[in-house]
C-alpha cells in the first residue's frame, strides 16, 4: 500500500495520515483498535512520543494495515524511541536470581510458610551446626504455570537484607530431554562460591561434595533449584548444616526427599485471581466490571500465568471492557490439549494474545521454541529470525509486554515451559518443515561459528578473530570470547550434538580444536569429554588417523584432567599412539607419549613416566615443536627429582630457561604457553632445591612466583608457595617474612587442603620457639 507518507515522517503525522485514509474517527479507531481515543489523539498530537510497540500493533490491527504498511508503521515508531542496547557481551554469572514481578500478589499463606521457614534456619543455624543436623528446606510443588518460580524468587529477594551471602538460582531443566545432573549443578554453585576451576578440576565427584558441604555449612544464604525434575537431582543438593535455606520448586511433589516442608500450589483465589487483574489491567476497570472479571479468571483457570497474559492483553487495549475479553477468552479455538494443567484449560489465553500480535512478533515466538537450553539473550533470536538485531530486541520486548516471555538474568530472556510448548505447536502449524530446518540449520550454524572464533582467541595460532561489522556478539578480548563460551554452553552444546547427530563430521572436529586451548580454562565444565569422544568419532568417520589421534589424545587430557577415569584416558592416549603411528604422525605421537607420561607421573608410576617423557621429548625435536618439548620438560624435572637426581632435574630447568630466552624462538612460543612454562618450571624446580636444603635457591625461585597460581585461582598451589617459602625463609633467619608466608597460607582458609594449613600452624609455632619447623613431605 502506497500512502504518501514518508517513513521519515513523524509517528503522530503518519498515524492520522493511515485513519485518514481509511476514513476512520479517532473513535472508530479506539473502537477498532482497543487502545483510547484519548491515547490516539496524544499520539496523533505528538504528545505522547514513544509509543510501545505493542500498542502500534493493536493500532495496525484496528486499521488492517497490510505487513508493508505495519512495518511502515513500526518503524516510524521506533525512530521516537530511544535507541536500542548495543550488542555487548554476555556475562556469565549462571546463578543470579532473575528479576522478579513488580506486581506480584497473593500467596500471602504460602509465604508465610516459608517465611517461618527462613526464620527457622536464621535462628538455629549454630545450634544446628553443634548437632550436625540439617537446616530446613522446602519444596514448592504445583501444576504448570501455577508461579512455583515467580514465588520462591519474591521469598528471595524479600530475604536479602538478611542473607548476607546473597540469593542464587539454579535452573534443574527437570523437563528437558537431558535434565541438569546434581554434580553439574554442584560444581556450578561452588565456582559461583569462590572455588577456582582449577581447584574444582583436580577434586573427584566426592571431593566436590565434600567442599559443597563444607562452604554451605558457613552460608547465610537462599539457594532455589528450580524446576527439580526427581529427588535424586536435588537431594545431594541439601546441606547438612548451617544456615543456606534451600527451595525447590517442581510439578512433582518429590515425596522420596526426607525432612523438607511441602507447600502446594494451586490455583489463586478469587481474590487473588482479582488483585493480579487490578495490578496489570488497573483497579478501576476490573472493580467497574467484577462479574467479567470473575469470568476471566475461570476461563483462565485461576493460574497466574494464563491470568497475567491475558490480562497483559488487556492492557494494551484500554477502550475494551473486561466483558469484551471474557468474550474473546471463551470464543478462542481451544487448541493444544496437551497444555492443560489438570482439569484447567489455559491455552486460550495464549491464543488470544498470541493471535493480537504482529506477525514479525508473532513469527519471533514461534520460532523461539527452536532454541535448545534454558534462557538466551538477544542475539540467537535474531538469527532464528533472520532480523537485524535492534529488530530482534523490539520484537522480544513486545513479547515480553505480552506476557508470552519472561526475562532472565541479565539481558536475557526465557520461555515457561507451557509457553516453549505452545509456540512450539504454531510453529509447525504454520511454519512447515522446510522453514523450520533452515531456521535451525542458520541457527546451528550461527551458533557453531561464534564458538569456533570464541575458542580460538585461545589458540596461538589465531587470537583476536578480524574485524566484523556485522557480527552479532562482541569477540573483542579473551575475556569477553569466554564469557560468551560459558553464557551460550547450552545452546552450542546442543548445537554441536546436533551437528553430530546430522554428520557434520567436519565442523564437529572444528569446532573441538577450537576449544582445545579455551578447556584448561574451564576444567569443570563437565562435557569435555562429550566433545572429544564426539570429536574424535567424527575423526575416524571422516577415515583420518591423524585428526582421529589428535582428538583421542585430548580425550586422554579430559578423561584424567576433567573426570579423574585413569584407565580410561591411559587408553585413549594409547590408542592415540597407534593411530598416529598408523599414520606417520610424528607431532600426535610425541603427544601421546607425552600424555602417558603424564598419566604415569599422576598415580607415582615414575619408570614409565620417565621412558614416556622422554621418548616424547626426542618426536617432538624431530618435529620441531618447541612448546610440547616444552611442556613435557617440565614433568622431567619431577620424574628427575623422585629418582633422586637432582643435578639433572636443575640441568633440565636451565634447559626451558634457555629455550625461552632464545630468539629464534621468540615468535614461536605464544605468550600464555611462555608464561605458563617459566611457572611450572620454577614451581617444579623449587621443589629440587627445598630437598637439597638449598634454602636461598629455593627462596628466590618461590618469591618470583608468589602470587601467580592465586590470580589463576590454583589455591592448593598458591598455598604450597607461601608454605615452602615460608620455610626456606625460616631456615634463612628471615622470621617476620617467613611468619607472614604461613599465615597467608592460613588466609586461604577452607580453599586448601586440612594438611597445608596444618604445616602452617607447625611453622608458625615453630618461629615463636626461634627454630624452623621440621621438613615434611615434599608433594606437588
Amino acid at each position: 500500500m502506497d500512502t504518501g507518507v514518508g517513513i521519515a515522517a513523524p509517528f503522530g503525522r503518519l498515524l492520522r495520515a493511515l485513519r485518514q485514509s481509511r476514513r476512520l474517527t479517532i473513535e472508530e479507531l479506539a473502537e477498532a483498535s482497543g487502545v483510547s481515543g484519548r491515547a490516539i489523539g496524544d499520539m496523533e498530537r505528538g504528545k505522547s512520543r514513544r509509543p510501545h510497540r505493542g500498542t502500534v500493533t493493536a493500532l495496525a490491527q484496528g486499521l488492517e494495515l497490510d505487513e508493508a504498511a505495519h512495518a511502515e508503521l513500526l518503524g516510524a515508531a521506533r525512530t521516537a524511541r530511544p535507541g536500542t542496547r548495543a550488542a555487548g557481551s554476555v556475562r556469565a554469572s549462571p546463578h543470579t536470581l532473575p528479576r522478579g514481578v513488580r506486581d506480584f500478589v497473593g500467596r500471602q499463606a504460602e509465604l508465610a510458610v516459608l517465611r517461618a521457614l527462613a526464620q527457622e534456619a536464621d535462628d538455629s543455624g549454630p545450634a544446628r551446626g553443634r548437632e550436625l543436623l540439617a537446616p530446613p528446606a522446602a519444596v514448592v510443588s504445583g501444576p504448570p504455570g501455577s508461579g512455583k518460580t515467580t514465588l520462591a524468587v519474591r521469598l528471595a529477594e524479600e530475604l536479602a537484607s538478611s542473607c548476607p551471602d546473597g540469593a542464587f538460582l539454579v535452573d534443574m531443566r527437570g523437563l528437558d530431554e537431558r535434565p541438569l545432573p546434581a554434580e553439574q549443578a554442584l560444581s556450578g554453585l561452588l565456582g559461583a562460591w569462590g572455588v577456582g576451576d582449577a581447584e574444582l578440576a583436580r577434586l573427584t565427584a566426592e571431593e566436590r561434595l565434600a567442599r559443597f558441604h563444607e562452604i554451605t555449612a558457613g552460608l547465610r544464604a537462599v539457594l532455589v533449584l528450580d524446576n527439580a525434575g526427581s529427588e535424586a537431582q536435588v537431594r545431594p543438593l541439601l546441606p547438612r548444616e548451617g544456615r543456606l535455606l534451600v527451595v525447590v520448586t517442581s510439578r512433582r511433589a518429590l515425596a522420596g526427599l526426607e525432612g523438607v516442608r511441602r507447600v502446594g500450589l494451586g490455583g489463586l483465589s478469587r481474590q487473588e485471581s482479582a488483585a493480579l487483574l487490578r495490578a496489570v489491567v488497573g483497579a478501576g476497570r476490573v472493580d467497574a466490571e467484577p462479574a467479567a472479571a470473575d469470568v476471566v479468571t475461570e476461563l483462565c483457570g485461576q493460574l497466574p500465568l494464563a491470568l497475567r497474559v491475558a490480562a497483559n492483553w488487556a492492557a494494551t487495549r484500554t477502550n475494551w471492557s473486561l466483558r469484551r475479553l471474557a468474550d474473546r477468552l471463551a470464543d478462542e479455538d481451544r487448541r493444544l490439549d496437551a497444555l492443560s494443567a489438570g482439569d484447567l484449560r489455559i491455552n486460550s489465553a495464549f491464543a488470544l494474545s498470541y493471535s493480537r500480535l504482529a506477525l514479525e512478533a508473532a513469527r519471533m515466538f514461534r520460532l523461539l521454541s527452536l532454541v535448545p537450553g534454558g534462557d538466551f539473550s538477544v542475539a540467537p533470536a535474531a538469527v532464528l529470525a533472520d532480523v537485524p538485531l535492534p529488530d530482534a530486541e523490539d520484537l522480544l520486548e513486545e513479547l515480553l509486554k505480552a506476557g508470552l516471555l519472561m526475562t532472565s538474568r541479565q539481558d536475557r530472556y526465557r520461555l515457561h515451559d507451557l509457553l516453549r510448548l505452545y509456540a512450539g505447536s504454531r510453529h509447525r502449524q504454520e511454519d512447515g518443515e522446510e522453514r523450520s530446518l533452515a531456521a535451525r540449520t542458520r541457527l546451528r550454524h550461527w551458533l557453531l561459528e561464534t564458538a569456533v572464533l570464541a575458542g580460538r582467541w585461545y589458540e596461538p595460532d589465531y587470537g583476536m578473530p578480524a574485524p566484523d561489522p556485522g557480527r552479532l556478539v562482541a569477540l573483542d578480548d579473551r575475556e569477553r570470547a569466554a564469557r560468551w563460551i560459558k553464557a551460550e554452553s547450552d545452546a552450542w552444546l546442543a548445537a554441536f550434538r546436533e551437528a553430530a547427530a546430522r554428520g557434520e563430521h567436519t565442523r564437529v572436529v572444528e569446532v573441538a580444536e577450537a576449544m582445545h586451548w579455551f578447556s584448561d580454562h574451564w576444567v569443570s565444565w563437565g562435557h569435555w569429554t562429550e566433545i572429544y569422544e564426539r570429536a574424535a568419532t567424527a575423526g575416524a568417520a571422516l577415515d583420518d588417523a591423524g585428526l582421529e589421534a589428535t582428538h583421542r589424545n585430548y580425550l586422554a587430557w579430559a578423561y584424567w584432567a576433567c573426570a579423574r577415569r585413569h584407565d580410561e584416558a591411559v587408553e585413549s592416549a594409547t590408542a592415540a599412539l597407534r593411530l598416529a603411528g598408523a599414520a606417520g604422525n610424528v607431532l600426535q605421537q610425541a603427544w601421546a607419549h607425552a600424555y602417558l607420561g603424564w598419566l604415569r607421573d599422576a598415580v607415582g608410576d615414575m619408570p614409565p613416566a620417565a621412558d614416556h617423557y622422554h621418548r616424547a621429548l626426542e618426536l617432538f625435536t624431530e618435529a620441531d615443536d618447541v612448546t610440547g618439548y616444552l611442556q613435557v620438560s617440565c614433568g622431567v624435572i619431577r620424574v628427575l627429582r623422585g629418582a633422586g637426581r637432582a643435578r639433572a632435574a636443575v640441568e633440565t630447568y636451565q634447559g626451558i630457561l634457555d629455550a625461552l630466552a632464545d630468539p629464534r624462538h621468540h615468535d614461536r612460543i605464544p605468550p600464555n604457553v611462555r608464561d605458563f612454562t617459566l611457572l611450572s618450571a620454577v614451581y617444579s624446580v623449587s621443589f629440587v632445591h627445598l630437598g637439597q636444603g638449598h634454602w636461598q635457591e629455593a627462596a628466590d625461585a618461590l618469591r618470583s612466583i608468589r602470587g601467580q597460581f592465586d590470580a589463576r585461582g590454583w589455591h592448593k598451589q598458591a598455598a604450597k608457595v607461601h608454605l615452602h617459602l615460608g620455610q626456606a625463609l625460616a631456615h634463612l633467619g628471615e622470621r617476620a617474612e617467613a611468619a607472614a608466608e604461613y599465615r597467608a597460607v592460613l588466609a586461604l582458609d577452607d580453599r586448601v587442603p586440612a594438611d597445608v594449613r596444618d604445616e602452617a600452624h607447625t611453622g608458625l609455632a615453630a618461629l615463636a620457639t626461634g627454630r624452623p619447623a621440621p621438613a615434611g613431605p615434599l608433594v606437588q
